[in-house]
């Protein structure tokens, strides 16, 4: 892959979470790239609160930081990526496409106490808007009518398992080992959606190949007219909750997620220069703090020292 600003450009276009985390190994594994800058194989490797972290290099892939990155754990709403990433990376896929949103959607997330795009029942919105639902409010909502509408079947539950197959066959095809979901958003029927930091990186690699997943992952508000079932209009706005963006220098994206099992979360790329980097805090302490000192030591750069989170407004959804 060659090394751009940031991503190359293609040309089509994760509230509670339940699981248990699947230990399959401990101990800690620092691993700078050979190609990193003489500043940062001489700078000490950062110390992070996160269980499991990873950061690699887009251009090269080699991998610049990792702790404990094959050990299996739940990932929360960063399941959200290959949801969206399964979508766009549909043939002909269609972003102005009208879905309409189902009562099915809102009862699952009053039910799981999950986090939402607030759709509201019989409101028409695009499959744009719904990627942005998705991944911006972290909307469970928003997630279930893409799987909805993007599985095959004669029901709303054949339709959403065929989904989730789609997202492990893009895994198996990334020849992810120790990645499984059995979730289009993150909450986990089964106890059985996990993945691993260094797994996770590559994933999010894969997402940010297009074009339109990056300019939904940078957004840090997004507004989408919808027209209501009586013909009316209705305005969704919408927060990204990732507070890495507008905070560190260079932050172009990507996921949060937060769960009982998993932790917080947080699935992040930046670009400096010519150089973009990958990276994943899994069941972290703070993992802003722990994604921008792995940023500063992969850019060779003290960010992290001065960096000041960007401010949610409080009637924001949190994950």
């Amino acid at each position: 892959m060659r090394e751009l600003g940031a991503f190359p450009l293609i040309s089509t276009l994760p509230g509670i979470r339940k699981a248990a985390v699947v230990a399959v190994g401990t101990g800690l594994l620092l691993a700078v790239s050979p190609l990193a800058s003489s500043a940062q194989a001489a700078a000490k490797a950062p110390t992070v609160g996160g269980k499991g972290a990873f950061l690699l290099n887009n251009s090269s892939s080699a991998t610049v930081f990792s702790k404990t990155p094959d050990t299996r754990r739940q990932m929360a709403s960063t399941t959200k990526i290959m949801t969206a990433a399964v979508v766009l990376n549909i043939k002909g896929v269609d972003l102005n496409k009208k879905i309409t949103v189902k009562q099915a959607y809102r009862d699952y997330v009053v039910r799981e106490g999950a986090s939402t795009a607030d759709l509201r029942t019989g409101d028409k919105v695009t499959v744009r808007q719904l990627l942005y639902g998705t991944m911006l409010p972290s909307g469970c909502d928003a997630a279930y009518a893409l799987a909805d509408a993007y599985g095959t079947g004669t029901t709303v539950a054949a339709r959403t398992k065929s989904f989730i197959s789609k997202m492990n066959a893009t895994a198996k095809t990334l020849g992810l080992k120790n990645t499984k979901f059995d979730s289009f958003d993150g909450i986990s029927p089964s106890n059985n959606n996990y993945t691993t930091p260094r797994d996770l990186a590559k994933i999010a690699q894969y997402a940010m190949k297009n074009s339109n997943f990056r300019a939904v992952v940078k957004a840090t508000k997004y507004v989408a007219p919808a027209t209501t079932s009586a013909g009316k209009t209705r305005t969704y706005t919408w927060y990204n909750t990732n507070k890495l963006l507008g905070s560190y220098k260079g932050a172009i994206g990507i996921k949060t997620g937060t769960g009982t099992a998993a932790g917080p979360c947080l699935v992040f790329a930046a670009t400096r220069g010519s150089k973009t980097l990958v990276g994943v805090v899994l069941n972290g302490t703070d993992r802003y703090a722990d994604a921008a000192k792995l940023l500063d030591y992969g850019f060779g750069t003290t960010t992290a020292k001065t960096m000041k989170l960007r401010t949610l407004p409080a009637t924001a959804q949190q994950d």
